[in-house]
């Protein structure tokens, strides 16, 4: 990895710092305010900073949070290869020198959607790095893929007219500038490291709390989100079965929970060092 640069772009404006980190020829942008324990925002595919800012509003009433955005991403450089083990190194970048970052203490790690997934890697292979972690929607040991052949032209036009509809966001903090094929390759990326994150959270020594959808692909009927959504319960299941310790939320709501309900999202992450799971209405 190359050497990685803290440069602030700004002096604070009220209780929120902005600058940057530069690493493996990207640019992050990073923003830290709030008060109470550290806690670091980890967003997802499609995910950024601006994306978010309701959830990070309602969490710095009681964190000090940090959120970034990923390459490719918000106000975050583009970059020349876009896959996991890039993003993850975006994380391990904002995390790797809590002192530079400001934080007292080892944050808690949240993470939404591939976020949590990243989460989850980092937090096996840097022990004693983070205080515990949240886990939005993601890093979830699902049973079956869900980019299979069958569904493949499906989902490419899903990812083309999402692309498309992209352009409207372009030069804006909420821009996203991977391609259709970006997105695509990255999903079938992604089902393969959830074939494997089991051996991930046997790894790891920390207090972990879940917060996830009822139906993760929206209500479907008898069709391919009914399909999707009971793999997805059934990953679940299969963690909690293996890590009783992990403690699983539940919120009727479909994989954008963290816009729909951000204040229940909040309140569960403000919990996460103690209590049980749950099932929040909708």
């Amino acid at each position: 990895m190359a050497p990685m640069n803290t440069t602030p772009t700004r002096e604070p404006a009220g209780d929120l710092r902005h600058f940057t980190i530069s690493h493996d020829g990207v640019t992050i942008p990073v923003c830290r305010g709030g008060q109470g324990r550290p806690l670091v925002l980890c967003p997802g595919l499609h995910t950024t900073q601006a994306g978010l800012h309701e959830l990070a509003a309602l969490l710095r009433r009681d964190h000090d949070v940090v959120t970034f955005d990923l390459r490719g991403h918000g106000l975050a450089s583009p970059a020349g290869r876009y896959s996991f083990e890039a993003f993850r190194g975006d994380l391990t970048a904002v995390l790797a020198d809590p002192g530079r970052l400001g934080l007292d203490a080892a944050p808690l790690l949240v993470g939404y959607s591939l976020g949590a997934d990243l989460a989850v890697h980092h937090a096996a292979e840097h022990p004693g790095t983070v205080a515990g972690l949240v886990l939005i929607d993601g890093a979830n040991p699902v049973p079956e893929p869900f980019v299979t052949e069958d569904l493949l032209p499906g989902f490419r036009a899903m990812w083309e007219e999402q692309a498309r509809r992209q352009e409207a966001e372009r030069g804006t903090a909420r821009q996203v500038l991977l391609t259709a094929q970006d997105v695509l390759e990255l999903n079938v990326e992604i089902d393969a490291v959830r074939a494997r994150i089991l051996a991930r959270y046997r790894e790891i020594d920390l207090p972990i709390t879940m917060i996830m959808s009822t139906s993760m692909a929206g209500e479907g009927g008898d069709g391919p989100a009914a399909r999707f959504n009971d793999n997805w319960r059934a990953g679940v299941a299969r963690l909690v079965r293996e890590q009783p310790r992990i403690a699983a939320h539940w919120i009727e709501a479909d994989h954008g929970l963290v816009f729909t309900h951000a204040p229940d999202v909040a309140r569960i992450i403000r919990g996460a060092a103690g209590g049980h799971g749950g099932r929040l209405a909708g």
